[in-house]
């Protein structure tokens, strides 16, 4: 009755949000025709709808690319979303608050146990552990991960040190550290429990799953499924005048101190002021907005684009063909940026993170550093020696193609008819005892 009491704009506001609220979940992804349908159907656990933008990032985006990789595969797919929030919560307890979020997705129960498959990123799937409906959760990095790999402002290299503290001068950020981390640390204890009792978990590299046997989960139950990226980055092959090389950065930046820690502002700015003679482009996600205006009058020669459409990166790298990529993040679990930018012929120089030591030989389609010096003198010696650095740029762009769309599909159904064989199997003996 309240609502009658505001404006034609309010109140479409709130007609339109009970509308979205209405649909908590989507209907089976589409089938390109024709197809041969494989007979599998999977439940996919969503944290929000973010997923359908065109800004998804992260989790989020895997979660949209493999659902459409596998309905183009013949698998059908439907999305489900949690609805009720804790509001107002401590901000010691938001980990606990997110965990609990999720167990508003038992008033899908009905719909969601109808599936041969319930996945959901690490925790996820937690409320649907008791039943007899297979679980797997898909681990694209772990919080533990995170939280081992991110130090305290104060534990830096002094360097580093000093750019957390100037942002901090600036109000770019409100502090040096998390007042706290008890949030993440709720949910690593979580992911620990809900990948134990799991079906299976899927480690998107050998690092992750090396940390989650690491958690204690057993290592039968954790099959290593690469990321892919969208076929976008492969198609159509672009014609264009390449420029002169840059230092690329490309990826989320954050907004908060954690996040950029975890993703190496500090190394990136450090890098990027020890050649200032050099054009640099800058295309990152954040909506800090000092962070932004600051970065873009930090250095010398700078491009940067903010947000952008990420169907839109391919055709802005692709004149930068034989361009430097600098990988700075303390953690990631596979990292998308380094095989997108691999796609578009960009060499990396990334610390040893995610895939990167899985996919990147030295001196022929990157480097792997362990110091932001090291990473300074690989970056000059490409820069003088063109011939090098494209048969370089071309030896990345062809180990991108690796992580093509197909092959996740292919990946996941063949994780999917054996723990459907499995699960025939163990009815089967039960019934015949």
């Amino acid at each position: 009755m309240q609502n009658k009491n505001h404006g034609l704009q309010r109140r479409a506001f709130y007609a339109t949000r009970s509308l979205f609220k209405f649909f908590s979940s989507e209907k089976a992804e589409p089938f390109p025709t024709p197809i041969k349908k494989t007979g599998i159907k999977v439940a996919f656990i969503h944290n929000e709808k973010r997923i359908h933008t065109d800004m998804h990032t992260g989790a989020a985006q895997i979660n949209r690319f493999m659902a459409q990789a596998l309905g183009a595969s013949g698998v059908q797919v439907r999305h489900f979303y949690p609805r009720y929030q804790l509001s107002d919560t401590p901000t010691h307890l938001r980990g606990i608050a997110n965990i609990l979020f999720f167990y508003s997705m038992l008033e899908n129960k009905k719909d969601i146990l109808k599936y041969d498959v319930i996945q959901g990123t690490t925790y996820t799937p937690l409320p649907f552990l008791p039943f007899d409906t297979p679980v797997v959760c898909h681990f694209g990095s772990t919080i533990r991960g995170y939280l081992t790999s991110v130090p305290l402002t104060k534990k830096l290299p002094v360097e580093e040190k000093l750019i957390f503290k100037e942002l901090e001068k600036l109000s770019i950020i409100p502090e040096l550290d998390l007042k706290t981390r008890r949030p993440m640390e709720d949910i690593a204890d979580i992911e620990i429990i809900a990948g134990s009792r799991a079906t299976a978990c899927i480690a998107t590299s050998e690092k992750v799953k090396d940390e989650l046997e690491n958690m204690g989960i057993p290592k039968e139950k954790i099959f290593v499924i690469h990321n892919a990226i969208e076929d976008y980055w492969f198609k159509p092959q672009r014609t264009v005048e390449i420029q002169k090389p840059h230092l690329i950065f490309l990826g989320r930046l954050g907004n908060d101190v954690f996040t950029l820690k975890l993703k190496g502002l500090s190394r990136l700015v450090n890098f990027y002021r020890a050649f200032p003679e050099i054009s640099k482009t800058t295309i990152c996600m954040t909506t800090n907005r000092k962070l932004k205006e600051w970065l873009k009058v930090s250095f010398p020669k700078h491009y940067m684009y903010v947000n952008l459409r990420k169907d839109l990166i391919p055709g802005a790298l692709a004149p930068l063909f034989g361009s430097i990529l600098f990988i700075s993040s303390r953690y990631e679990g596979f990292s998308l940026s380094l095989v997108e930018g691999m796609s578009q012929g960009l060499i990396p120089i990334s610390f040893s993170v995610g895939v990167a030591p899985e996919i990147i030989q030295n001196g022929q389609n990157g480097y792997i550093v362990s110091t932001e010096k090291e990473a300074e003198i690989y970056a000059r010696e490409l820069l003088n020696n063109n011939e090098k650095r494209l048969s370089m740029a071309n030896a990345a762009k062809k180990t991108a193609e690796k992580f093509c769309s197909a092959n996740i599909a292919t990946d996941l159904i063949a994780l999917y008819q054996n723990i459907k064989k499995e699960k025939r199997d163990k009815n089967k003996n039960e019934n015949n005892i």
